[in-house]
């Protein structure tokens, strides 16, 4: 009897194996496709499992799997040849990390890596919070909602 490769999950829309392809290629050499798929489709699990509204999922699950996967290959890389990463998180994750993580990357250029995530991530961004976004044309700060994932890599 001969072992075979255990089979590629299946993706629940032919969008997000459009995106594992994307992912795929940009991650050539570190994560091969089964990896990206499995992960991809976890994303879409997790993000389907809590939305309101799912006209942006697929986009959204295949964001969060690109963020997760930089988070991989970022803590697989030697310490020296990585950026540093930069990880904000409040309880609601509805406005404030959000904010926070836009103005570093604005001010950090390619010297950090920065990303936000909620604890108990809320349903939409605070409106207060988007009025003031567009107060100040802040229109480079995501108005998507992450969660904090159960595990994140060790730092070393």
């Amino acid at each position: 009897m001969t072992a075979s490769a255990s089979p590629l999950p299946v993706l629940p829309d032919e969008r997000l194996a459009a995106g594992a392809a994307r992912l795929t290629t940009r991650h050539t050499g570190r994560f091969g496709p089964e990896t990206v798929q499995r992960l991809l489709v976890d994303s879409y699990a997790c993000l389907a499992a809590v939305a309101r509204v799912r006209t942006h999922l697929v986009v959204l699950a295949e964001r969060l799997t690109a963020e997760r996967l930089d988070v991989l290959a970022h803590s697989e890389s030697a310490v020296g040849e990585r950026p540093v990463r930069v990880l904000f998180v409040c309880s609601r994750g509805a406005g404030r990390s959000q904010s926070a993580a836009a103005l570093l990357a604005r001010r950090a250029d390619e010297r950090m890596a920065v990303s936000c995530a909620g604890t108990t991530p809320a349903a939409e961004v605070e409106p207060g919070v988007v009025v003031s976004w567009q107060k100040r044309e802040r229109d480079e700060i995501g108005t998507h909602i992450t969660g904090l994932p159960d595990t994140l890599p060790a730092s070393p």
